[in-house]
């Protein structure tokens, strides 16, 4: 990656991080202005005081996880989709605690402090507070995304099913703004909190419509996919080679990966995120998947011809941020297709070295041929892990340590930019080594197969 790129990204970072500090600081503020320390000092109303700040802070990150869901191409290049995700849920589940507890405080409070007066308060207030049945119809909307979004519920969850539940998001964070906005004092008791939050909820409902509904709208219209081929690599793999119109003014690099519909098949309402698995040469995308689900089980039964909706590019596995021309590329399975793609695209100019484990044939075998002979440095890491506790495959069974195998094939590994893909539990043995092998942690770059 370029200086430039590096620079723009590590501000946008940066900025971001300020913007929340700044807008939770000024709510904060707002609410001392208002008298918020002071009614600490009794009972009744230091629990009302809490309940309102944080409902306050509550609703900044509810603005957050909105603009977060919003998939903004600034923010999507700047952190990348693993580093997304993670502050997805770190704000995600901080808003909700924050807003249950505003509940319950600013109920308590209400209800002179008196917990067994709770119950009614809380019945009174949703009777004769205008938009309160619509907060508490958002309340329950953010509760189911909550519960499907802990980890022991998602594994008992189809990825379809999940992403289906999870954009009940968008319609807990509507029905909360009319509540918030008509009682709120403390959003609407001055022209400049009211411009705040208007301005907030104004640009948050902006990005939405724009990022995830007028530019996949527009995008679909141009380039009017199609499958083209479909073609079974190994059983339970294939790939899908997909064709359209002006693909070239498609913005999409080897590495990325862009959520799918296929029309014509049951289920193609619910988009299915897969990664490219061939560099995009304007003309054709490869996707390569494995059957894990009823969506990608479904796959393998696409028709030539079947219509094809696509939302993306998304992800930073990409040429983009890279920091030099020395790249190490890690991946496990079906996992390593971004990276064959990305491979593809930075051969022609740069150090390449990939390492592909694999329990069996492999996928990509084709691929990493072409890789090879075209100057890539390819090392096939074959078997079954060898142990929970290693990324290898058995074939290196009483060899080596996973680090010291690591320093023998890359001996300059720490001078490189690695991206590493696969299955969640295997990724973060990998970036374990890799740091312990002394790679800065802005040249480790992650995808791993998680939701």
């Amino acid at each position: 990656m370029t200086p430039s790129r590096a620079s723009l990204d590590l501000a946008v970072r940066r900025g971001a991080s300020t913007l929340l500090a700044a807008s939770l600081a000024l709510v904060t503020y707002w609410w001392i202005e208002g008298g918020g320390l002071g009614d600490l000092g009794g009972w009744a109303s230091g629990l009302t005081s809490l309940g309102r700040w944080t409902g306050l802070v509550a609703s900044v990150l509810l603005l957050v996880q909105v603009l977060l869901m919003a998939r903004v191409p600034v923010l999507e290049r700047a952190y990348g989709q693993d580093r997304l995700t993670h502050v997805h849920r770190t704000v995600g589940f901080t808003s909700f605690n924050l807003m249950l507890a505003h509940v319950v405080l600013i109920t308590w409070g209400y209800a002179a402090g008196s917990l067994l007066r709770w119950p009614a308060e809380l019945w009174d207030l949703t009777r004769s507070y205008p938009a309160m049945l619509l907060a508490d119809a958002g309340f329950v909307a953010l509760v189911l995304v909550v519960v499907t979004s802990v980890r022991a519920a998602r594994k008992k969850l189809r990825y379809e099913s999940w992403h289906l539940l999870h954009l009940y998001a968008y319609l807990g964070a509507g029905l909360a703004l009319p509540h918030q906005l008509w009682t709120g004092q403390e959003l609407v008791s001055s022209t400049g909190r009211a411009v705040f939050w208007w301005t907030a909820w104004g640009l948050a409902t902006a990005s939405v419509l724009l990022w995830r509904v007028a530019l996949p709208v527009t995008r679909n219209l141009r380039h009017q996919l199609r499958v083209e081929e479909v073609v079974e690599e190994e059983p339970g793999v294939v790939s899908v080679v997909v064709t359209g119109r002006r693909l070239d003014r498609l913005k999409v690099q080897g590495g990325q990966w862009l959520s799918w519909r296929f029309l014509g098949r049951d289920g193609w309402s619910r988009a299915n995120p897969y990664s490219l698995s061939a560099a995009p040469d304007g003309r054709r995308l490869r996707i390569t998947v494995q059957s894990v689900g009823d969506g990608s089980g479904s796959t393998a039964t696409l028709t030539r011809g079947s219509r094809v909706l696509v939302e993306g590019p998304y992800g930073r596995l990409s040429p983009r941020s890279r920091h030099g021309d020395k790249v190490a590329l890690i991946g496990a399975g079906v996992g390593s297709a971004p990276l064959v793609a990305l491979a593809e695209e930075l051969a022609p100019a740069g150090d390449v070295v990939v390492l592909h484990r694999s329990s069996g044939p492999g996928a990509f075998t084709d691929d990493l041929r072409r890789l090879a002979a075209r100057g890539v440095r390819v090392m096939h890491l074959p078997g079954r892990r060898r142990g929970p506790d290693s990324w290898l495959g058995d074939a290196h069974v009483g060899r080596y340590s996973d680090l010291a195998a690591l320093r023998h094939w890359v001996p300059d590994i720490a001078r490189r930019d690695v991206y590493v893909c696969g299955p969640e539990p295997w990724a973060d043995l990998v970036v374990a080594d890799l740091r312990r092998a002394g790679v800065p942690e802005t040249h480790i770059h992650v995808e791993a197969f998680g939701w």
